[in-house]
């Protein structure tokens, strides 16, 4: 068989879970175009579902907070060697290593310098702190694919290969929304005025809020009885760390528990209190008016203040898009409940009509057809001198 009859060979590194979600949307745009690709490297159920061979199991990646890196560092360190001398023995055509760049750029970094095409798939935060990453990526990388537009304007700044693909969100959240279907599954009637509270999915984020939002609510609710209050909530061991919490902190509190949901939950909704994050970007999308109020440890937080360098006005997406305020932030001392409920009860009782208008238009903004795009990008890096 010539050279030119050999099917694509893709290596791709999915770390987690919203990782193997972008792999299978790349996956199928780019099987669309070469059915007989070949793909090797991590990931997981629905990226294997499309005949992705894992040489490691997903999940050995999918490793949070430092205490646990550093005890499952020595089997890490085994899978990135593997994975590096795998693909120098076997080249393919390009590697795409999608988010998780603490291991990633680490696999892209031997590859690139062995003269192997390397994408990354998810641009780091750099343009928000340690910005001096930039020349490490620049190294370990021939082109880095954005999800959001800022993003590549700051590697356009510092002349690094980047293309922005838009946000798979975007593509999945229709533009126009109608909460009906949402709260007919909820058993909320068109009438109820309803607010969402997210806590986080950690238990140190559910930790740290919960007081805060609880009472918040409660007091909400004190103001107007008739107000309906749902929580998702991400498992059940989060579930009861927020009842326990919410019985000391806001006894009174009528609130709708949700196994999971988040998304029914924010659909339903007129207004959302919640811990920043792509849960944000979500709720902007859906176009809901939200407050977001975050807190962080207190040695975390000095850290913050005094030994990073953080270079972004704002640290919700919506914000961020816009560059502008159009979500109130209230970070540590400020998210309080007197702060929260003054911002909530603008957003729930007051005239949405302008801010829905500009989440309509950054919706628009980054609806591209995300996995087409990105494949695009591959196909076309594959494909240059």
């Amino acid at each position: 068989m010539s050279a030119a009859a050999k099917p694509l060979r893709i290596g791709i590194v999915a770390g987690e879970m919203s990782g193997d979600i972008l792999g299978e949307g790349l996956m199928k745009a780019i099987l669309k175009s070469h059915p007989d690709a070949e793909f090797v490297g991590i990931g997981g159920p629905r990226m294997q579902a499309l005949g992705c061979d894992s040489l490691f199991d997903m999940e050995e990646l999918s490793v949070m907070g430092l205490v646990e890196v550093l005890s499952r560092l020595p089997r890490l360190l085994r899978i990135r060697k593997g994975l590096v001398q795998h693909f120098i023995a076997n080249p393919p055509d390009v590697f795409v290593g999608i988010d998780a760049p603490d291991f990633n750029l680490r696999v892209e970094l031997p590859l690139k310098e062995a003269g192997i095409k390397t994408v990354h798939y998810v641009s780091p935060s750099v343009w928000a702190w340690r910005q001096k990453r930039i020349h490490k990526i620049a190294k370990a990388t021939n082109l880095v694919l954005s999800l959001l537009p800022f993003e590549k304007a700051f590697y356009d700044e510092h002349q690094v290969p980047c293309t922005f693909v838009g946000h798979t969100l975007a593509d999945d959240i229709a533009v126009e929304q109608d909460n009906t279907q949402a709260r007919e599954q909820l058993g909320l009637s068109p009438e109820d005025k309803v607010l969402a509270l997210l806590p986080g999915s950690r238990g140190s984020e559910v930790g740290l809020l919960t007081p805060t939002y609880a009472q918040t609510a409660e007091r909400l609710q004190q103001q107007n009885p008739d107000l309906k209050v749902v929580v998702p909530l991400v498992n059940e061991a989060r579930k009861e760390q927020f009842l326990a919490l919410q019985q000391e902190h806001a006894p009174n509190l009528k609130a709708i528990l949700l196994d999971g949901q988040s998304s029914l939950a924010m659909q339903a909704s007129d207004a959302i209190l919640l811990a920043s994050g792509t849960a944000s970007l979500e709720g902007m999308l859906y176009k809901k008016p939200m407050v977001v109020g975050y807190k962080l440890k207190p040695m975390t937080y000095w850290m913050v203040q005094n030994v990073f360098t953080f270079t972004i006005k704002y640290f919700s997406l919506p914000n961020l898009l816009a560059d502008e305020e159009l979500v109130p932030e209230y970070l540590q001392h400020e998210c309080n409940v007197d702060a929260l409920c003054a911002a909530l009860e603008t957003r729930l009782y007051g005239d949405n009509s302008t801010l829905i208008a500009r989440f309509t238009e950054i919706h628009q903004n980054i609806r591209c057809d995300a996995s087409r795009q990105a494949a695009k990008a591959v196909l076309e890096l594959i494909d240059a001198n």
